[in-house]
């Protein structure tokens, strides 16, 4: 029977490892691959991580399964930090968490959830989103379509336009919402603008999905929940999906959660048991190595001050890569023009470079990329800055 099965494309993004890992160019960078690196190229494991590891192979005494929900103490510190310690969300019992294999496993679970319970939803989408986002919707069966995001003529984010689509959204649709650190284009919703979202959430009746997948890697850990605690707050009924890859260095520990919120307790627990049957369908118990892991630093004091310490590194040298990369270009005459990536926030950049400039990257200089122009700013550092943006300026010419 296999022989009727055709061959696809792979990933995308993927495939720029394996055609990087192929270069022999030694000035070769890789900007492609979404994991922060630090100033050695390399992917750190965090402090914090390392010694809350060394102690639970100290104290572990079970490899028994953790439930369809994940372990509980995990799910009580993530409703904590992306709804806030004082949440009254928490307060009145309207929100649960469900432990999930990475942040993409909790974006598949919203979306057997919706599929289930919420048939007649589409979901919007920004335009750029992620592109697993359509491929993860797809897959469950939920149609999709999108809303303005960024305005590809000015290389900005086009509120009005967006705000424009979204009249568009029927009651009973849900609006898929970068809480920070848009990703691919960096380009992030001010205060006064989540709450022009949540003004329109109110008078339409969509419910919100907010893909909260880098907290602590734009503003602040605290600053970049804005736009989440007040929708949890002012709306009745909202979905988030957090990761831990990010803000936790846990890339390889698929470590993400599902946040429901209801309007009441009793509404959430019912939530709370559909979950859990989609869960159970999907992948029955989440790995519990990568939840042990923040649990046991976020109920020790030191290890948390370790753990904030290195997250405000992290952000703190992205934003000062941003700013270094914009000055280098400024020689070549390109200030202007790569302005903006001094204003985005996270470790995705849209530069606003065209997909044959992106082509002439990677084929002439062994630069590696997204076609979309997207970058990793976490890619650079101050070894090839200078190579990259002579490569820029001769594309660009």
């Amino acid at each position: 029977m296999f022989e009727q099965i055709e061959r696809v494309p792979g990933d995308p993004i993927l495939g720029l490892i394996d055609a990087f890992n192929q270069d022999v160019n030694p000035s070769k960078i890789d900007l492609g691959v979404g994991v922060y690196r630090d100033a050695q190229g390399h992917t750190p494991i965090l402090r914090a991580v390392k010694e809350a590891e060394a102690l639970l192979l100290a104290r572990e005494t079970t490899k028994s399964y953790i439930g369809s929900h994940g372990d509980p103490q995990y799910g009580q510190h993530l409703l904590s930090l992306v709804l806030g310690s004082q949440s009254p969300v928490l307060e009145a019992k309207r929100a649960c968490a469900t432990q999930a294999p990475g942040g993409t496993g909790a974006l598949r679970l919203a979306a057997d959830f919706i599929h289930k319970t919420l048939p007649q939803a589409k979901v919007w989408v920004s335009r750029p989103t992620w592109p697993n986002h359509l491929s993860i919707f797809e897959a469950a069966g939920v149609p999709t379509r999108d809303y303005a995001y960024v305005d590809a003529a000015t290389n900005s984010l086009d509120f009005e336009s967006m705000l424009a689509d979204l009249q568009e959204v029927a009651a009973g649709d849900v609006v898929l919402l970068h809480a920070c650190c848009h990703n691919p284009s960096g380009f992030d919703l001010s205060e006064h603008q989540w709450q022009k979202i949540a003004d329109l959430a109110e008078d339409k009746g969509f419910l919100p999905l907010i893909d909260f997948a880098y907290q602590g890697f734009g503003l602040g850990l605290e600053e970049d929940a804005y736009g989440v605690r007040l929708l949890a707050e002012r709306l009745p009924e909202v979905i988030i999906t957090s990761s831990c890859s990010k803000n936790f260095g846990l890339y390889r520990e698929r470590l993400g959660t599902l946040i429901m919120v209801a309007a009441n307790h009793d509404q959430m627990q019912n939530v709370k048991s559909q979950v859990a049957v989609v869960a159970r369908a999907n992948y029955s118990n989440p790995p519990a190595h990568g939840g042990a892991i923040v649990t046991t630093i976020l109920e020790s004091t030191e290890l948390t001050a370790y753990w904030l310490q290195e997250l405000d590194e992290m952000r703190t040298r992205i934003l000062d890569l941003r700013h270094a990369f914009v000055n280098a270009l400024k020689p070549q005459g390109l200030g202007d023009k790569f302005a903006c990536i001094a204003e985005q926030k996270g470790m995705f950049s849209y530069t606003g470079l065209t997909p044959e400039q992106v082509d002439r990257l990677r084929d002439e200089y062994s630069i590696y990329m997204v076609r979309s122009g997207r970058i990793n700013i976490a890619g650079i550092n101050d070894q090839t800055l200078p190579y990259l943006c002579q490569a820029i300026a001769k594309v660009c010419q």
